[in-house]
């Protein structure tokens, strides 16, 4: 079988889960081609793994100050270039699209013909028994309609419906719960201006904040140390931080369940997905939001203790083995088998 993987770029979340697909991808022998969009071609980082990719320029939004600005992101879609990107665009020679939200890929698809399986955290919402705010009538014809596919197959932390399966987590095993320093702390903010987030931390100086942004070069300002995106970088100060200061994108938040850091979140003002994440986090007593860069809310979270981890999933082969077998319509028997891998195991001291 030969498949188009399309991952949407904005943001890194869906880019870690494609790592993970595409190891498993090649260990298996099967043989993927990958395209991403949603972001500008030297944005993306550490792709050695992505062996025959493109990129796109796709559709995307703007971000200021934590917020997604609805008129701007309408101004700078090209939707003059991504129908000159879909007209060229020949998927005609792959057997499956497997699609991460991505929409040039999708479309192409539905176009020429090409079966489109969807894994997203996105399809996920598709379900009315997954935690969201507000109503969904909209939520999900955006979804529907922003990547289309003959079968969607949504990703979250609990097994709302059959059709979702747990997120794949895997880190290298000598990051695995190693010991946390106690006043180490983890921010990845990067949808707010660099400077509001070093103004937000420079009232705490006896943690030290290892502070992760686009906009950041390597160097330290006291106790609040940049850094520029880097994969493993960013591994290795997550696995020892005592906890994680985000914004409530999925895929930081799953591997933080996992490795048991406390998390603060502040979700990203006007985005469905991380409202519904931080409603569903809280509910699960597994994190603590803000609204805004709330000094208040910070100081009370560092006080607080982890309640314990989850396990995941490691190994996606058997989502692999699933999509060869072509029976995408049968989720049964994925879903019990991935489940079967997740408990929540408390911290005795919790």
């Amino acid at each position: 079988m030969k498949i188009l993987y399309g991952i949407q770029g904005t943001g890194n979340g869906h880019i870690t889960r494609a790592r993970m697909m595409a190891a498993s991808f090649k260990k298996l022998g099967v043989e993927v081609d990958y395209l991403f969009s949603g972001r500008e071609q030297n944005g993306y980082f550490d792709m050695e793994l992505f062996d025959n990719y493109r990129t796109f320029e796709g559709l995307s939004f703007i971000t200021e100050q934590g917020s997604v600005k609805l008129w701007k992101t309408a101004k700078q879609l090209n939707f003059s270039q991504f129908y000159r990107d879909l007209q060229a665009l020949d998927v005609s020679r792959y057997d499956l699209v497997f699609n991460d939200f991505e929409p040039l890929s999708a479309w192409a698809a539905k176009r020429q013909g090409v079966p489109v399986v969807a894994m997203s955290h996105q399809a996920a919402f598709l379900h009315a028994e997954v935690p969201a705010p507000g109503s969904r009538y909209w939520h999900k014809a955006l979804i529907t309609r922003f990547a289309p596919a003959d079968v969607y197959l949504g990703v979250h932390w609990q097994p709302y419906h059959k059709a979702i399966i747990p997120p794949f987590i895997a880190h290298p095993a000598h990051l695995n719960f190693c010991p946390s320093i106690a006043n180490k702390v983890l921010v990845y903010l990067p949808f707010e201006q660099l400077s509001s987030v070093i103004e937000f931390l420079n009232d705490f100086p006896d943690r030290e904040f290892y502070c992760y942004h686009p906009a950041a070069t390597n160097t330290s300002l006291k106790h609040i140390h940049l850094r520029a995106p880097s994969r493993d970088g960013f591994l290795r100060d997550l696995a020892n931080s005592c906890g994680v200061v985000a914004n409530a994108g999925f895929e930081l938040s799953s591997e933080a369940l996992q490795l048991g850091k406390k998390l603060l979140l502040k979700p990203l003002h006007g985005q469905f997905e991380q409202q519904a994440n931080v409603m569903t986090l809280e509910q699960m007593g597994m994190a603590q939001s803000m609204n805004y860069l709330n000094a208040n809310a910070l100081d009370d979270w560092l006080g607080a203790k982890s309640n314990g981890h989850y396990t995941f999933p490691n190994d996606p082969a058997p989502l692999v083995e699933w999509l060869l077998a072509k029976q995408w319509t049968n989720y049964a028997s994925l879903h019990q088998q991935l489940w079967r891998h997740v408990q929540f195991i408390r911290d005795r001291a919790a």
